[in-house]
């Protein structure tokens, strides 16, 4: 069955924009443990990813978004990020010893992303007033001028 894509309101499609970049990186992972990549090739990728973006865009979703409301859904959001960073900080001490793992990671991210696309954000465009969120959208401009670019060289996931 095929799914049409979520309408975001232009307050806060950055994050939406940024979500994409998230999937991409799930995928490349996968196809890293399909190709059956060397781990710790994939665990520089990872630490990249982390560094360079994802580690801010929780920052920006936690500040922004989740500390304007509180609920179960922005409660499970955070409660999402610290358990992916526990993951990420994992895999760039020591790495995971598995496929298994890696793919639950990826899924777990993966999830992540769709739980605050499907109903977390949802929720937030409708019960966030209307100044809150061109405030948020302010201020994402600001510090996204330029979109995150993947720019990784150690291509992996290309077979």
């Amino acid at each position: 069955m095929k799914t049409n894509p979520i309408k975001r309101s232009d307050y806060i499609i950055t994050f939406s924009r940024d979500h994409h970049g998230g999937l991409l990186f799930c995928w490349k992972i996968k196809q890293g443990l399909k190709n059956e990549i060397a781990f710790d090739r994939i665990d520089k990728y990872v630490q990249f990813f982390w560094e360079e973006h994802l580690k801010q865009h929780f920052q920006e979703e936690e500040e922004l978004l989740f500390n304007r409301l509180q609920c179960r859904l922005t409660d499970k959001g955070r409660d999402d990020h610290r358990i992916l960073t526990r993951w990420f900080q994992q895999i760039i001490e020591n790495g995971l010893n598995t496929k298994k793992e890696y793919d639950f990671f990826a899924e777990l991210l993966k999830n992540h992303i769709r739980f605050e696309e499907r109903e977390l954000f949802p929720y937030l465009e409708t019960e966030l007033p209307v100044l809150v969120l061109e405030g948020i959208r302010d201020s994402l401009a600001k510090t996204h001028e330029h979109p995150f670019i993947d720019n990784y060289t150690d291509e992996f996931w290309v077979k």
